[in-house]
């Protein structure tokens, strides 16, 4: 199975780029990884709701841009659904199941997702309803595909 995340901005603190390096490596034998970054946007204190929108929607085009078609896409967004881990593992388990080789999560910025990429998902998920900086958010998405993969072949570590 190919995994993708595509996020907008670069991680910048090392020990963030450790964890997420970590979970690459050990998510290796369980599927293809790939990470593509697209450049975030310069955001000034007290943006309006129009300039907010301005900015999602050209990181929106970045991420739009980079997304496959036939990839099933995977939004995290904080009214998304949630699930626990183990319905999380099941559902990238049934998503093999049913043919979908590609799936692909996307993390926005520090303003969320545009509309359009949120119409592009199949799916919106939410892990919570806190907000989280978007390269935790990396680094807690990594750990949770690595269990869910754990969780798929009966492997110990998730409880």
């Amino acid at each position: 199975m190919n995994i993708t995340i595509y996020t907008v901005g670069k991680i910048k603190e090392n020990f963030y780029r450790q964890a997420v390096d970590e979970y690459a490596k050990r998510l290796n034998r369980y599927c293809k990884l790939k990470i593509i970054e697209v450049a975030d946007e310069k955001t000034p204190d007290h943006a309006g709701p129009a300039l907010t929108a301005q900015i999602k929607d050209r990181e929106g085009d970045r991420l739009m841009a980079k997304i496959r078609d036939g990839t099933y896409l995977i939004a995290l967004a904080i009214d998304g659904i949630k699930l626990d881990s183990a319905a999380f593992s099941d559902r990238i388990r049934l998503l093999g199941l049913h043919g979908k080789s590609d799936i692909g999560f996307v993390i926005g910025g520090s303003l969320g997702l545009s509309d359009a990429v949120l119409k592009r998902a199949d799916l919106s998920l939410s892990f919570s309803d806190m907000t989280f900086p978007h390269q935790l958010m990396r680094v807690i998405l990594l750990e949770q595909i690595y269990r869910a993969y754990r969780i798929i072949a009966n492997e110990p570590y998730h409880k």
